[in-house]
């Protein structure tokens, strides 16, 4: 198939974490599958829509937690299912196997975002903060500048608040703003926050992500090349 390459400029990056940055997957799968047990869950129904949402959501999606009781166990249970994501991790990583990984590209686009003079990218994931601070170092992440979690939202993902919030963090206007996304509902999140969207696949196929509103369907970040410009925004070079 033949490539293409086309530049882009933009003021700010904001970037979804899990499947993004990061695979969590196989510490995603081992808690899911802990969890499917405890609840009686379709775990396959489960894996395809879960993805990119909020833990609390899919606690009362499929875990059945309601209002009530969310306010009284949700958080509690939120915290108990993403720490068991990054034990699965750390145990899988201390047998030598995979267990959060930073994702092909990663490494270097964000080094080169780190060297401009003003922050100019954000983090912004449907995960918890005690999370997120976890995950982040064990994937060898590079040093973030900026941080929206599902603690600093009212609404999740596919609504657009998380990235309204994050481009506030930046001091930007959204629409001079690429989201980074690798799922449906982050796609969604990013579009109707009036951003650019530019979608990797690597945790979807290229199908499940077409017709969503991405500007940009790339395999994974190695296809992404940036540069800082004088004027301090970012020029990035997409390969499609």
């Amino acid at each position: 198939m033949t490539q293409t390459a086309s530049v882009v400029v933009t003021d700010g990056l904001l970037f979804d974490m899990d499947g993004t940055l990061l695979d969590s997957t196989p510490g995603v799968l081992a808690t899911w599958d802990e969890y499917a047990k405890q609840y009686k869950l379709d775990l396959d129904h489960v894996l395809k829509t879960a993805h990119g949402v909020r833990t609390i959501d899919n606690m009362r999606n499929f875990c059945g937690i309601t209002d009530h009781e969310e306010l009284q166990v949700g958080v509690r249970e939120v915290e108990r299912f993403e720490a068991t994501i990054v034990a699965q991790a750390q145990r899988l990583q201390a047998e030598g196997k995979t267990g959060l990984k930073i994702l092909p590209g990663v490494h270097d686009l964000l080094t080169v975002l780190n060297t401009a003079p003003k922050h100019v990218w954000a983090i912004v994931t449907s995960a918890t903060t005690k999370y997120a601070s976890a995950a982040l170092p064990t994937a060898q992440i590079p040093e973030h500048p900026q941080l929206v979690t599902a603690d600093h939202v009212t609404l999740g993902k596919p609504n657009p608040e998380p990235y309204l919030t994050g481009a506030h963090k930046l001091g930007l206007d959204p629409k001079d703003c690429i989201v980074v996304e690798d799922a449906p509902s982050g796609i969604k999140a990013g579009v109707a926050a009036g951003c650019k969207v530019l979608a990797v696949c690597t945790s979807h196929p290229r199908e499940e992500l077409e017709g969503l509103g991405a500007e940009w369907i790339v395999d994974d970040l190695s296809k992404v090349e940036a540069v800082i410009t004088p004027e301090s925004k970012v020029s990035l070079r997409i390969t499609v």
